[in-house]
């Protein structure tokens, strides 16, 4: 693993921190950092380019790790809202619970959530992977692009919600489907993509067979007077 280099944001402002992070030597192998005391900040690890290892030792605001690209970053505590938001690439693993808005409008990469979240969970999703082992909240995967979704837990009211090429699966029930969002037939070529993805959320004992697709109607991708009430 080698060096680990501490960074303690009640010793350095937030502003020092992520400029250490954003600026890497690209000649140095030290790639591992620690931050300590977070403390609730916002945009803690925000716009890193670089890979490199980054553990938040702590709960944290709004925005953390936002536009990742190439760094895995673990939350070792709780995270505010739009965690990942516009992430590239890499990984970002929380520990605890997040709140709304988690993997918005991400492109790529992997979000892995260990507890719950609220409300939008990868609303504007456009490649991510976002697996949540515990349940999210209501209007999940709203207008939802592209990537993939999976839920071990339940979902909440509208999940889907005009959605376009996202798939999503849920193990548990969902409280009601969004406008032009249906369940899908899972085939074994979706087996499979769960098979990787829970392996990706390192989730054993869950058997892919035990979630449900959804996807979009394709009713809502051009106006249809027939279809005016979905609008």
């Amino acid at each position: 693993m080698g060096e680990v280099i501490k960074l303690d944001l009640k010793k350095k402002s937030l502003r020092d921190v992520n400029s250490v992070l954003q600026n890497l030597d690209p000649k140095s192998n030290l790639r591992n950092y620690l931050i300590s005391n977070p403390s609730g900040n916002h945009a803690v690890c925000a716009g890193l380019k670089d890979e490199m290892e980054v553990t938040v030792k702590g709960h944290v605001g709004y925005y953390c790790a936002g536009m990742n690209q190439k760094a895995l970053v673990t939350i070792e505590g709780n995270v505010g809202t739009g965690v990942a938001e516009n992430m590239m690439s890499g990984k970002v693993h929380v520990k605890g619970n997040a709140s709304q808005s988690a993997g918005a409008t991400a492109h790529g990469g992997t979000l892995v959530i260990d507890g719950d979240t609220s409300s939008r969970c990868g609303i504007s999703m456009k490649g991510i992977d976002i697996i949540v082992k515990g349940s999210v909240g209501h209007m999940s995967a709203f207008m939802a692009q592209s990537g993939n979704m999976v839920v071990c837990g339940d979902a909440g009211e509208a999940l889907g919600d005009s959605l376009y090429e996202a798939k999503l699966f849920v193990r548990g029930s969902v409280k009601s489907l969004g406008a032009d969002c249906e369940e899908k037939k899972l085939t074994k070529k979706d087996l499979e993509l769960l098979t990787s993805l829970l392996k990706k959320g390192n989730i054993k004992n869950v058997k892919p067979k035990d979630f449900k697709k959804y996807g979009s109607a394709k009713k809502l991708y051009n106006f249809n007077i027939d279809n005016v009430s979905e609008y």
